[in-house]
């Protein structure tokens, strides 16, 4: 079996965040053992798109539960759209009691 790129590793995990729950960049960075490399996260996310099996790029936010990548939805409500479909509040581009819905992929698949 091959070793999973960067990008392949970021989006592996991002496709078991389940409907209705989010998590960061930095969260992912480090469930990766890549602390500090959240940037990174961000960049794979910017690609995400082109990913096959698809991948809900739309639960990933930052530390801060803001919707800090909407633009590269290509439309400028569309992330938040997506979160809302699940059952997510989002005010004033950030997710409404972010902790309660927060997914740490350390800790759910350990």
């Amino acid at each position: 079996m091959k070793e999973l790129n960067f990008y392949e590793s970021v989006y592996a995990i991002v496709r078991q965040i389940p409907a209705g729950r989010v998590t960061s960049y930095g969260a992912i960075a480090r469930a990766l053992g890549r602390d500090g490399a959240a940037r990174m996260v961000g960049y794979a996310m910017g690609n995400a798109g082109k990913a096959n099996p698809p991948v809900p790029a739309h639960r990933v936010l930052n530390s801060k539960g803001q919707l800090s990548a909407k633009a590269a939805f290509g439309h400028p409500t569309l992330m938040q759209q997506l979160l809302e479909n699940e059952g997510i509040a989002v005010k004033h581009d950030r997710v409404v009691n972010f902790q309660s819905v927060y997914w740490d992929p350390l800790t759910e698949l350990s």
